[in-house]
């Protein structure tokens, strides 16, 4: 007895673009098929996001912490490992600025996570069963 093979599932293509030729055509359809748009709209939402977090942190969150620290700047504590003298300059460490620019980043990581839960996009790119 013979067995039936499932039939494929025919992938339909992207539809190309009309009334153009060559590299353009073919640029065009990358664009389309890879998202390239959604990547570009991505970064430049991201971009303004963090410009906004960065400025929430340096403005807020930094004097807040100095507040809290009697007055020191988080962006100016270091770690000295050589200390100055007359013929050296001094090496040290700034975690503070350090721990500044993670705080940016996991605000900034948090706020964009906030948005695309808020607008739904995170259900947008799972495939329909």
């Amino acid at each position: 007895m013979a067995t039936k093979k499932p039939a494929k599932k025919s992938v339909a293509a992207a539809p190309k673009v009309a009334n153009v030729k060559g590299h353009a055509g073919g640029f065009m359809n990358f664009v389309r098929e890879q998202g390239v748009v959604g990547l570009a709209v991505g970064l430049a939402i991201g971009t303004a996001a963090g410009a906004s977090v960065k400025v929430i942190v340096d403005q807020l969150i930094s004097p807040l912490v100095a507040l809290m620290t009697r007055g020191v700047d988080l962006n100016s504590l270091s770690w000295v490992i050589v200390a100055a003298d007359e013929t050296n300059k001094e090496v040290a460490i700034g975690w503070g600025a350090i721990v500044s620019s993670l705080i940016t980043l996991l605000a900034t990581a948090f706020i964009v996570y906030q948005l695309i839960h808020i607008a739904k996009l995170d259900r947008m790119d799972k495939k329909k069963d």
